[in-house]
């Protein structure tokens, strides 16, 4: 294993013209060699990132509408979940108290249909005091 020195001094490099634009290599082998311009990506500096001047290039601005756009999707679909959520938090105690006014309902069912026996109408009248008599003799049916 041998190890490479990683350290550029630049007052080795070559200065280029500044009419000339620079030079992509093209070989598919590129040895890594640590260098400050194989490290950042040429369209993409974190120094940029870092102080901004990332949101004012022309690329970025072209983009802007479809970055809002899709905040304004992500709003929209977190809203929905929260109301998606209380709803179902609502039907679910809905659920709950339709469970309870259903047995209520049952129970008072039952009770009415005790009291409105003609037995028990007969012995709460008496228990009351109220000198009402059960009569002996059947309906008559009218006829028109």
């Amino acid at each position: 294993m041998t190890i490479q020195n990683r350290n550029i001094e630049f007052a080795d490099l070559p200065l280029e013209d500044a009419e000339q634009p620079p030079q992509l290599e093209t070989s598919p082998k590129k040895e890594a060699t640590g260098s400050k311009e194989e490290q950042e990506k040429p369209g993409f500096k974190i120094r940029e990132l870092l102080d901004g001047t990332i949101l004012v290039r022309e690329n970025v601005l072209k983009q802007l509408p479809f970055v809002l756009f899709l905040t304004v999707l992500g709003i929209i679909y977190i809203g929905n979940r929260f109301h998606a959520e209380r709803m179902v938090r609502k039907i679910s105690e809905m659920k709950t108290e339709v469970g309870n006014l259903r047995s209520e309902e049952i129970t008072i069912t039952s009770e009415l249909m005790n009291i409105s026996r003609p037995s028990e109408v007969a012995a709460l009248v008496a228990s009351k005091n109220m000198g009402l008599k059960e009569s002996m003799i059947p309906p008559k049916k009218l006829r028109r």
